[in-house]
């Protein structure tokens, strides 16, 4: 009997989990085994992912509160709304177009981002810039890897993304406020750094999808709305790309958006924060804790200028 594993088995092949549990919910005739919501929201089991010496030492928020407990605006501004009403999206076929000032412009589909490089566990800190914060067990590989495969010229200083949009799979967008599809962007060191990941999954799984699935980019030091979901563009380019956020009012989020607790939101301090399932805020630290491995991107720079 030949067992397929997640090295030998195409991304294309796999069937989804959410269309898994819709048959065997046909099969048991509507019996009420799997009532239960949240079991419609996970992904496909990945296996032969290593653990990573990046990772913090912190336990991690349960899974639960992970999967019903985001922002993606695309799906409802309440936090509770992308569980609910990100179910429907279609993550496969998938492909990133890969673009701009590179050698090698390529259009990846999900079985080619999975042969990128081997995935890691990375169990980091993520900082809300609302003043909430998580420990995620992501599952990714280093951004670096992708950018490396592209080969950009000399003329790639940043790297910009963005998200899909569609307004018939996200009819909640039209009430996000804020300019759609969803822009982000990095400095090309930051985009290189081994802390930068592209996350496919989170908790030995494949990404849910309103965790961003089936691929999004996670930046440990920055506030979590630098960490663009669902993403279907990398494009290099030359000039700072524009981001949502900062688009929406400049003034408030800036594009360089470091976890800092020297630099207060127009609206509220951010020198502390609520760890999720934690009763009593904690200090906020400053690049998140992560100071040691990425302060040198900033030396020299004003961050309270460059927020």
């Amino acid at each position: 009997m030949l067992i397929r594993t997640r090295t030998d088995l195409p991304y294309s092949l796999v069937t989804p989990k959410k269309e898994y549990l819709n048959r065997r919910r046909f099969l048991l005739g509507g019996a009420g085994l799997l009532a239960t919501p949240a079991l419609a929201f996970g992904g496909t089991k990945l296996s032969g992912v290593a653990k990573s010496s990046l990772s913090t030492a912190e336990s991690p928020t349960p899974y639960e509160t992970l999967t019903k407990y985001n922002n993606f605006y695309e799906f409802g501004t309440e936090k509770d709304q992308p569980w609910q009403f990100a179910k429907d999206l279609r993550t496969s076929p998938w492909t990133v177009s890969i673009e701009g000032a590179v050698a090698k412009p390529r259009m990846l589909d999900l079985d080619a981002i999975f042969k990128i490089a081997p995935l890691e566990e990375r169990i980091y800190r993520f900082r809300c810039v609302e003043g909430w914060s998580m420990v995620v067990p992501w599952i990714g590989f280093p951004l670096n890897a992708l950018i490396k495969l592209a080969e950009p010229t000399s003329k790639a200083s940043y790297v910009a993304f963005q998200s899909l949009y569609d307004s018939k799979q996200m009819p909640k967008a039209k009430w996000a406020n804020i300019p759609l599809p969803y822009v982000e962007g990095l400095r090309m060191d930051e985009a290189m750094h081994p802390l930068t990941i592209l996350s496919v999954g989170l908790y030995g799984e494949t990404l849910p999808n309103q965790n961003g699935a089936p691929l999004r980019l996670v930046v440990p030091w920055k506030y979590g709305f630098k960490s663009i979901k669902s993403i279907v563009k990398i494009k290099f380019v030359e000039k700072k790309p524009p981001t949502t956020w900062n688009l929406s009012n400049a003034q408030e989020y800036g594009f360089f958006s470091n976890v800092n607790p020297e630099v207060d939101h127009p609206r509220w301090s951010q020198a502390k924060e609520r760890r999720l399932g934690e009763f009593f805020k904690r200090d906020t630290v400053k690049f998140n804790g992560y100071g040691s491995q990425v302060a040198d991107l900033y030396a020299g720079m004003d961050l309270r200028k460059n927020y």
